[in-house]
């Protein structure tokens, strides 16, 4: 069965799968970069977040960026595996990362959950409301980035569809480098 030519020819020479990541990309961008610039301009006239930020963990938040650039890794042993046609290999690799989704989901609920015992929430304060909705929509893109990575894997382990692996690891990437602008601008400066 040939595929749709939707996705094997463009006039702009870019599969339309790439295409779509970059869009999806371009778009979040545009999100987590209002975000941010918005936390930069309120952190820059507030400097008592600075004593806010103190109060986060660094050792948690370094292991979760950590974990993020090893799954990073994987992913793109994943994709050159594919490219290589050991779809058993892909699978797997593809599996360890989601494991790495995993590990930052955990690593980030034992965060949480210390800062509500402590009765710090979204509401306590500016900082916390910023920590908590960007670590928040993070923490969202990190699920859907497994989920996706899910799909992918079955469908590499079956020899189907073997450029996605390429694909979902880009946006995997993408997570990681707004997690590696989160990591600082929340746990390290001070």
């Amino acid at each position: 069965m040939d595929s749709p030519i939707a996705t094997s020819r463009t006039r702009t020479g870019i599969s339309t799968g790439l295409l779509a990541v970059y869009w999806l990309i371009a778009s979040e961008i545009v999100i987590f970069g209002g975000l941010l610039v918005c936390y930069l301009l309120l952190r820059q006239r507030n400097p008592e977040w600075g004593e806010f930020a103190s109060m986060t963990t660094v050792h948690l938040g370094a292991l979760n960026t950590f974990v993020l650039l090893t799954s990073s890794l994987c992913v793109v042993l994943a994709h050159h595996a594919a490219e290589n046609k050991q779809t058993d290999k892909a699978f797997k690799l593809l599996w360890v990362t989601i494991g790495g989704g995993v590990i930052f989901l955990i690593v980030k609920s034992f965060e949480y959950k210390s800062k509500f015992s402590h009765g710090i929430d979204i509401t306590t304060n500016p900082f916390w409301g910023f920590y908590f909705i960007a670590t928040g929509i993070h923490g969202l893109h990190v699920i859907a980035g497994m989920v996706c990575m899910a799909v992918v894997s079955f469908q590499a382990k079956a020899g189907q569809h073997l450029n996605r692996v390429e694909l979902v690891g880009i946006y995997w990437h993408f997570v990681d480098i707004v997690w590696i602008f989160l990591f600082p601008l929340l746990y390290i400066a001070k």
